[in-house]
């Protein structure tokens, strides 16, 4: 099995061993390209750099160090991607961020998972589920996101908080578990326009 096929069945969601030295292997190439990522300076550079890790970007993603995924080609995001400080992201599943999407500082994405038969775990079974982020959301910092969740467009995820199920559109959730606490609606508007305020 090469490693596309391998990353083929890790996304049928069936056990898989994590300590395939194909999987080795590939985390060891990610960590070399996220610390490259983590010291350019350069924007232009930095981007061409974060396009070679990504399965996919769109316009001006961009990421602060100490950015940190475990494959990078399971991660595809939209136009305007921005992480801040201390990102973490485990794909051994599809993660697929939507456009204008912000993090927080150290937010986390975790589609893996170990097996909980201690023998089994030993041995590095492991099992993985997609996450999906829809556009304009923002995860505040420490926001952690459990295997298989999709959150939906214009989410706020409150700082802190765990994310162990789905989340619909246009609401601010938080809390360990993550829950929806309200609606986001226009009484939320201030009238910011950018320019016109300092």
């Amino acid at each position: 099995m090469n490693l596309d096929e391998k990353f083929q069945y890790m996304a049928t969601g069936q056990p898989y061993d994590d300590l395939d030295q194909l999987l080795v292997d590939a985390r060891a190439k990610s960590t070399e390209l996220t610390t490259k990522i983590n010291n350019e300076s350069n924007e232009a550079k930095k981007e061409e750099l974060v396009r070679q890790l990504f399965g996919k970007a769109g316009k001006a993603p961009f990421v602060n160090p100490n950015f940190r995924c475990e494959f990078g080609r399971n991660i595809f995001v939209g136009d305007d991607f921005y992480a801040n400080y201390d990102c973490v992201i485990l794909d051994g599943a599809k993660v697929t961020i939507g456009d204008k999407v912000l993090f927080g500082p150290k937010v986390g994405l975790y589609t893996s998972n170990h097996l909980f038969d201690a023998k089994e775990r030993e041995i590095g079974g492991c099992i993985a589920k997609p996450i999906s982020i829809g556009n304009r959301t923002w995860l505040a910092a420490n926001v952690t996101v459990l295997p298989g969740v999709t959150i939906g467009n214009d989410v706020i995820i409150g700082a802190g908080s765990v994310v162990t199920h789905d989340i619909p559109d246009k609401v601010i959730a938080a809390g360990n578990p993550c829950k929806v606490i309200r609606p986001i609606t226009d009484d939320d508007k201030t009238g910011f326009v950018g320019h016109d305020f300092i």
